[in-house]
């Protein structure tokens, strides 16, 4: 009998290959006798040179796929696999004490991570993390045990995994990666984000996707309704051999779009960007024809490192970022850290309840060190294309203002030491139910107005985003919502700001005529939306809409509201 998982869908698109698990490298050591030790050090180069050969590997095929920024992680395996105070202490447990080489490896390798942990040295204490990873795969390999690693996947799969981090989005082949499966996350998590910005279907919190899902297992992922399909029939197959066919000739119908404007039916003009977590993802903004980068998630940055990123690597990425866009505006979020988000090697303290506490701009108030240095990298990259930054989470305007003189003090200093800086404007995001009831003043002192609506919702609705059993609650249609929208869109209107969504609403065609008859100014979504959104709006008249906006919002629930907007206008299109 035919079995399947329903989840939610995170990452629009159908996806049909075997099934590939990503798990970590579960490997117990135990200590025993070997009765020849000439051959186990034979046995131990062995495994030696062919972890250094795949590390290579996955170096080359990251640095193609994700850029050779990402790449860099593997050059500090590949010096922990050549250093002789691994390589020789372990040979010498295997002569003298007969030790079998994957212990003699753990002895050494644990004596080193309990060192390199004891020191106040930060960037010394994250040397632990590279000599562990290194030390897992080559006891895997003396054990026989199979590390698979996304990157050197050479057939068409779909990742099925516990989670999907930033860390590991680094590792997958975009080429070969046709869908995304994971027990945990919801519609607005981590593992949706990378799925979307990789253009796979994608479907997250599934709950037991690892244990109904075997290796070679053949998927279905439908990332329209949720529903994974294990080892389907061939009709089954074919059924949805054939959408995905049609959507993709849906898609090359729409390609032409990407070289024109958007315009409403009515003539008014919306800009649709894009949002990115890194130089690549630019790219595909490029490509699908958006008008500018919406959203820059430089937290992607910070957290596939193993140490603070410097201003001058900073300074690089951003450069790059701004050149690419070739003078289109490119808007930069400073660091955002807390929640769900966290960067290990800063050792911060737990707190109970995280999503309260030191997330966006807070955290950066807190670390300023930290801010200042990015807001130094940013400033210098000015002078290579249209720079605007907005700080998150802004909950009261003291923190904007503190953010802001920041901002200028960091001008000040490199203007004194010569440097040429571009204009700058400097904006907010909205994200906290306060700060959209108070967007009056608020709206008096930024530049412009970003709303992420996927924090919004959750502060507003009091369920964590990334909670899959919660995911009810995740209502983007629900009045109350809405009402804060349509709130902080007239207000920044009455000073003549503009206002953008950067959250997953953005790209949501049943929302998308909601928000042009609001107002908004800007749509910002993951570039494979972009096309897709434009269409959308060409098709809608801002005026008819606006017509209904009153009777829309003063419908009691989210279910009228979504019901009212597809008899409305979704069906027309």
């Amino acid at each position: 009998m035919m079995a399947f998982l329903q989840g939610i869908p995170a990452s629009e698109g159908i996806a049909i290959a075997k099934a590939f698990r990503f798990e970590p490298i579960d490997v117990k050591i135990e200590c025993k006798k070997v009765e020849n030790s000439t051959i186990e050090v034979n046995l131990f180069y062995e495994a030696l040179e062919k972890t250094v050969d795949e590390l290579k590997q996955i170096k080359e095929h990251a640095s193609t796929e994700a850029g050779i920024e990402n790449a860099t992680i593997f050059d500090a395996h590949l010096l922990v696999l050549r250093d002789p105070e691994l390589i020789e202490p372990v040979i010498d447990r295997i002569m003298k004490k007969q030790y079998n080489a994957e212990f003699a490896v753990k002895e050494i390798t644990d004596h080193y991570i309990h060192l390199l942990l004891q020191t106040e040295n930060e960037y010394l204490k994250e040397r632990a993390a590279d000599i562990k990873d290194v030390a897992n795969r080559l006891q895997a390999h003396l054990l026989g045990i199979p590390v698979f690693d996304p990157a050197m996947v050479t057939e068409n799969v779909i990742i099925v995994s516990e989670d999907l981090t930033p860390s590991d989005a680094a590792l997958l082949n975009p080429s070969k990666v046709k869908g995304a499966v994971t027990n945990v996350g919801g519609k607005t998590s981590h593992a949706a984000f990378i799925a979307q910005s990789l253009n796979i279907p994608s479907v997250v919190g599934t709950k037991t996707a690892l244990g109904d899902i075997e290796n070679g297992d053949v998927l279905v992922v439908d990332g329209y309704t949720g529903i994974v399909h294990i080892n389907p029939t061939p009709e089954l197959i074919e059924e949805y051999e054939k959408k995905q066919e049609q959507t993709l000739r849906d898609l090359s119908e729409l390609s032409w779009l990407a070289k024109e404007r958007t315009i409403s039916l009515d003539e008014q003009y919306f800009s649709i960007v894009g949002n990115i977590g890194s130089m690549e993802e630019a790219k595909g903004v490029i490509e699908h024809g958006g008008e500018g980068i919406g959203l820059f998630r430089t937290e992607f940055l910070f957290m596939e490192k193993k140490q603070l990123p410097t201003e001058e690597e900073q300074f690089h990425v951003y450069k790059s970022v701004l050149e690419s866009m070739d003078g289109k505006p490119v808007v930069v979020r400073t660091i955002d850290i807390g929640g769900d988000k966290e960067l290990p090697y800063l050792k911060l303290s737990k707190e109970m309840n995280p999503f309260l506490g030191l997330r966006g701009i807070r955290f950066c108030l807190g670390e300023q060190s930290i801010l200042r240095t990015q807001l130094r990298a940013l400033i210098r990259a000015s002078a290579f294309g249209t720079l605007k930054i907005m700080f998150p989470m802004v909950a009261v305007i003291e923190e904007f203002r503190q953010g802001k003189l920041m901002f200028k003090e960091e001008c000040e200093k490199l203007i004194e030491e010569g440097v040429e800086i571009g204009h700058i404007e400097l904006g907010m995001m909205v994200e906290i139910p306060a700060t959209a009831l108070m967007i009056e003043a608020f709206a008096k002192e930024v530049d412009f107005i970003s709303i992420g609506t996927n924090d919004l919702i959750q502060y507003t609705l009091a369920a964590d985003r990334s909670n899959e059993q919660v995911s009810y609650l995740y209502q983007p249609y629900h009045p109350a919502i809405l009402r804060l929208i349509k709130n902080v869109i007239d207000a920044a209107h009455k000073e003549g700001k503009s206002v953008s969504i950067c959250g997953d609403m953005a790209g949501n065609e049943v929302a998308i005529p909601l928000l042009v008859g609001m107002g908004l100014d800007e749509f910002s979504v993951h570039s494979a939306a972009i096309i897709k959104t434009r269409a959308h709006i060409r098709k809608l008249n801002k005026a008819e809409i606006e017509k209904k906006i009153d009777i829309l919002l003063n419908l009691p629930n989210a279910v009228e509201i979504e019901s009212a907007l597809e008899n409305f206008f979704y069906k027309k299109l």
